[in-house]
């Protein structure tokens, strides 16, 4: 990704009316900087244009499962989970496939662009879309789901808090640690990871806790500065709060300033 690529992310993210689907796309800029976005866009008027003759039935849900999964075929497989593709939005345009919450982006891009009333509803584990009061999982090709439903597959005791709406800068924030969970422990891909947790601090509000994880990254890929003022930089935010996770960083950094000697 292109600094002026990352302006605009962090333009988008941090506007009164962040476009979810433009974020997502210029998350897939990291991986494929010359990434047509407008084509991608673009391919997002084209399902909604080809669910628009479905509008007549007068059943949202029924719309949006009919033209994105018996027709365009989105849906989920279980071997998607260690795929980064899976994480990117031009690639499951592409593919027709991904993960639940990049299946929720398609299903709700193209419910607003039909002016449906549409929302995410981000769950321990899974992700799901709210369809005016009607629970869809895309993952499971579009399939009406309840909560007692959802909570059993879950095995979770869940609450009328975790099915409320989830904001734009939330959903992109959990794509990102997504790829970043992604890219860590076996074969893991520590650039990867590096963009992603970069890309998180440029959403309003995020965990201090990103600044630490970028020093710790830098020390594994060898640049001990950069490292060094990260973790300097959380330390000074935690401090107030967390005095002990201010002392482990700071150690940190004074160890890897110590490998340049």
């Amino acid at each position: 990704m292109s600094a002026e690529t990352r302006r605009r992310f962090a333009e988008n993210i941090r506007s009164g009316a962040p476009d979810l689907a433009l974020a997502c796309l210029l998350i897939g800029a990291e991986v494929l900087p010359d990434l047509d976005v407008a084509a991608s866009l673009a391919a997002l008027d084209a399902l909604a244009d080809a669910g628009r003759p479905h509008l007549a039935a007068g059943d949202p849900p029924a719309v949006l499962r009919r033209a994105l999964a018996d027709e365009a075929g989105f849906r989920g497989y279980g071997d998607d989970y260690g795929d980064l593709r899976a994480s990117l939005l031009h690639e499951v345009l592409r593919r027709r496939r991904g993960l639940p919450i990049l299946l929720s982006v398609v299903y709700l891009e193209v419910a607003w662009r039909l002016g449906l009333p549409a929302a995410g509803v981000g769950l321990p584990g899974h992700f799901l879309v709210d369809v005016g009061g009607t629970l869809l999982d895309p993952f499971y090709g579009g399939r009406l789901v309840s909560r007692a439903e959802t909570s059993a597959r879950l095995g979770a005791a869940l609450t009328d808090a975790d099915y409320e709406p989830w904001s734009v800068p939330a959903i992109v924030t959990r794509v990102l640690t997504n790829v970043r969970a992604g890219a860590t422990g076996h074969g893991k891909n520590l650039r990867t990871r590096l963009w992603a947790v970069e890309l998180a601090m440029l959403v309003p509000s995020h965990d201090a806790a990103l600044r630490r994880e970028r020093g710790e990254i830098l020390i594994q890929l060898g640049d001990y500065v950069a490292a060094a003022a990260e973790l300097e930089s959380y330390a000074e935010a935690v401090e107030p709060v967390d005095p002990e996770a201010a002392d482990h960083a700071l150690r940190a950094a004074r160890m890897s300033r110590a490998r340049l000697s």
